[in-house]
């Protein structure tokens, strides 16, 4: 077989941007997310590949290194979005709450499930249920800019809760589930958790005040990197890192909360603002450029022939129910009877898939979860893509409706007077 040049290799990833970019653009049009497009799209290159005779590079080892990459891009891109102030503090403390509860109850509720189907540990049964309980915010974020403010502020705050204390979450099962003594590892986690915040808010503080007196027009990569360092150096020691990255970004977007008195004489305002601007300019980009390939690569690695048998299928669809059961009851106590958008913009993704294929071979369940875990993963986002369709196209119905009311095309019944105009149907 031939093996693929320098130049096949540029061709392929140019064109995957490009490519990409029009899903980009597809995906806010239309709803669908552009996730199944990337995953469909490393599908067609994998088997096209196969057919013309070329050698397929293993890129799986590349899936980890991207996921993470990625996973780290994604907290910073929704961190330096999120603004404290008194007016978003209840929306911000509802999204919090509804974000863990949701979490805690899907894992243990489909924790439980596979406790009973197949006769494993529940500490087990954890490490696979908690990333299938983690709203992908790398999913759901670039398809709901069209969605009415209220709800779209939730959905950011949500998501990316989610991601964060999803993460934490796993990392802590997976530290227990190789321990002996559980009692000795839980204050050890909360040890962790309490330096890891300390050392977060000191860092960002720290970076925050070197970097803005940095003259040069490429530091924002250099800053990227030394996240990424302090990231990596801190899951060598087991650190919650991802805590580092969202206390970082959120510091910096907020930083005349954080920097106040004597604090905000060390700094430029105008230095700090520019830094803040294009930080969310290249982390935008740069988590654009990661997502795409993280999702076409794993397309590329998925064997659809699992989603064809059917204890996979059934397993699948008892995740799923729990899934929509819990976050359900959830959004009903906290957020009422409207509903229905929030509860179907719940698909999985990223950080999904990225702890996954963080658990050890000597805690795998085997090879038919990767069915099991592809088949939620693309279910929940057809989900939600038929659910922003729907509301889109709603959407369209009430402009076009409230365009003939003021244009006098409605009868005060709310009948159309198809008559006057013939051109509306």
């Amino acid at each position: 077989m031939e093996a693929l040049t320098s130049y096949h290799l540029v061709i392929i990833f140019s064109a995957t941007i490009i490519i990409s970019y029009f899903f980009h653009l597809y995906a806010k049009k239309s709803g669908f997310p552009a996730v199944l497009l990337l995953i469909g799209l490393g599908i067609v290159i994998n088997y096209s590949l196969r057919f013309s005779g070329f050698t397929k590079p293993d890129l799986l080892p590349l899936l980890g290194v991207l996921g993470v990459v990625g996973l780290i891009l994604i907290v910073l891109e929704a961190a330096l979005d999120l603004e404290i102030v008194k007016e978003k503090i209840g929306l911000i403390t509802k999204s919090f709450i509804v974000s863990l509860l949701g979490l805690a109850g899907t894992a243990y509720l489909t924790a439980l499930c596979l406790n009973v189907l197949m006769d494993l540990d529940l500490l087990k049964c954890l490490l696979f249920t908690i990333p299938l309980s983690i709203l992908g915010s790398a999913v759901v974020l670039p398809s709901i800019d069209d969605v009415e403010k209220e709800k779209r502020e939730f959905i950011i705050y949500e998501s990316t809760f989610s991601d964060i204390l999803g993460i934490i979450a796993f990392y802590c099962v997976l530290t227990l589930a190789g321990s002996s003594s559980n009692e000795g590892v839980t204050f050890g986690i909360f040890t962790n958790l309490v330096f890891t915040v300390l050392f977060s808010v000191l860092i960002s503080y720290l970076l925050i005040y070197i970097f803005q007196k940095i003259q040069g027009p490429v530091k924002l990569f250099l800053l990227i990197a030394v996240l990424l360092l302090l990231y990596a150096v801190g899951q060598m020691f087991d650190f919650s890192s991802l805590i580092i990255i969202l206390i970082f970004g959120i510091m910096l977007s907020n930083y005349k909360i954080f920097f106040k008195g004597v604090l905000m004489s060390l700094l430029n305002e105008e230095n700090v603002n520019s830094v803040l601007h294009d930080m969310r300019v290249v982390t935008a980009e740069t988590a654009f450029v990661v997502r795409t390939f993280f999702f076409i690569i794993f397309g590329w690695s998925v064997y659809l022939g699992s989603l064809l048998n059917i204890k996979v299928i059934i397993m699948g669809l008892l995740i799923l129910l729990i899934i929509y059961f819990v976050r359900a009851l959830i959004l009903l106590v906290f957020k009422g009877k409207n509903i229905v958008l929030e509860l179907f913009l719940a698909p999985r993704g990223l950080v999904t898939i990225l702890l996954f294929f963080a658990i050890p071979n000597e805690l795998s369940v085997g090879k038919e979860f990767e069915g099991v875990l592809l088949f939620v993963v693309l279910v929940s986002c057809l989900i939600m893509a038929w659910s922003l369709i729907s509301y889109k196209k709603k959407s369209a119905e009430k402009n076009l409706f409230d365009l003939k009311e003021n244009e006098g095309l409605v009868t005060g019944s709310g009948e159309k007077e198809i008559n006057e105009d013939p051109g509306f149907d």
